[in-house]
């Protein structure tokens, strides 16, 4: 499955220039961040699209190992301000031994915070499939694999848990064919289906990977970590095949919640990842986000940010894509079942002019969700 807790004990992640003048700020503010989370029995949970994700194989072991790389150590500055039990990670590159993802917790350690259980697994991004798979007329471009990517495994995902991840009950839909979920919205033009027959045959539904994963807790049984990574509703023609790809991929946890696929759990889960929707504005069809978003069996905590409210006017928005457009969305989500008690939630996207804004800002345009939550 990919999973993997190995260590390097050779690796050291020394401090920088600017890093060690902000530390202590940072620091503070996560104090204050975590604040809300120090009741007692509660569970934090949280989303962050990294942008890690390099340009060939490899590329990301090496600059964590280097331990110079001003981005990385952005982004390990804000994890440890969010303090999350359980974080899930996007735009993270996959390798076969999870190397890249065990030195990356290893330097989280060295920053003070440990996860000493993740996960990762094999992601359709840059996975070759032999056939034209953006109708373009040409093979073995980043567009022709499952999903894009210039390597299989570019812009993976991981999961990072304070708490043990039974590995044993863990459902991984990564593979399964867009043509297998009912009422999927296949793309077609007037010459049939896009961009072929034989494509259709082959084309997973999933972006990046579909995961079901149960987190151990220490009380209560466990937690199921529903999560995602879905395709941008954008880059493609009048035949709307990313758009079209995109909804089903919401679809999709409804129908699993209703019995579809697999074994749904009936109480305690948490639908976390990067939709890449939302509901109001920006490309896409909105039926699929929205439906989401209704469902009577989860809720929507609305985390807001102050940053975001003041740049845009609107608390809710969790990337920063004003350049160029379509300008600042809200993309990722955290949606608890009903179960659960939520007792905070927010976005950490502060004021450009703190030392903890200017090093989100460093570290993706992304911003960091968090969610806590209570039996």
């Amino acid at each position: 499955m990919g999973f993997s807790n190995h260590q390097f004990p050779h690796l050291r992640y020394p401090d920088h220039t600017g890093v060690r003048a902000v530390g202590f700020l940072i620091t503070c503010v996560a104090i204050w961040v975590v604040a809300s989370a120090a009741q007692a029995d509660s569970l934090r949970v949280a989303t962050f699209n990294t942008e890690l994700s390099r340009r060939g194989p490899g590329l990301l072991l090496r600059d964590i190992v280097r331990g110079e790389d001003p981005q990385i150590i952005a982004t390990l500055d804000v994890i440890v301000a969010a303090q999350a039990d359980v974080l899930v990670l996007q735009d993270f590159d996959y390798d076969l031994t999870g190397a890249a993802l065990a030195a990356y917790t290893d330097a989280l350690r060295l920053k003070g915070l440990d996860y000493p259980y993740h996960f990762s697994a094999r992601p359709n991004t840059g996975m070759p499939t032999g056939l034209d798979m953006d109708g373009d007329g040409k093979l073995g471009e980043p567009r022709d694999a499952q999903s894009y990517g210039r390597f299989s495994g570019q812009g993976g995902m991981a999961i990072l848990s304070r708490y043990p991840i039974l590995l044993d009950q863990l459902e991984d839909f990564t593979a399964m064919l867009w043509r297998d979920l009912p009422g999927a919205l296949l793309p077609v033009t007037k010459d049939g289906p896009f961009p072929s027959q034989e494509a259709q045959a082959i084309q997973r539904l999933s972006t990046t990977n579909h995961w079901a994963v149960p987190v151990a807790l220490p009380e209560g049984g466990p937690v199921h970590i529903m999560t995602f990574h879905s395709s941008p509703p954008v880059f493609d023609g009048p035949e709307d095949r990313n758009g079209k790809r995109n909804h089903d991929e919401i679809v999709f946890w409804q129908q699993y919640l209703s019995g579809a696929f697999g074994t749904p759990p009936q109480e305690r889960f948490v639908l976390v990842g990067d939709l890449n929707q939302d509901p109001r504005d920006g490309e896409g069809i909105k039926s699929a986000i929205n439906g989401l978003l209704a469902d009577p069996r989860l809720q929507d905590p609305t985390p807001q940010s102050v940053g975001s409210t003041t740049a845009t006017g609107d608390p809710f928005d969790t990337v920063d894509w004003t350049d160029p457009v379509p300008g600042n969305l809200r993309v990722d989500y955290i949606l608890p079942s009903v179960d659960w008690r939520v007792l905070d939630a927010g976005v950490i996207w502060p004021d450009l002019d703190t030392p903890l804004g200017q090093t989100v800002t460093a570290a993706s345009r992304h911003r960091l969700v968090w969610v806590d939550i209570a039996r």
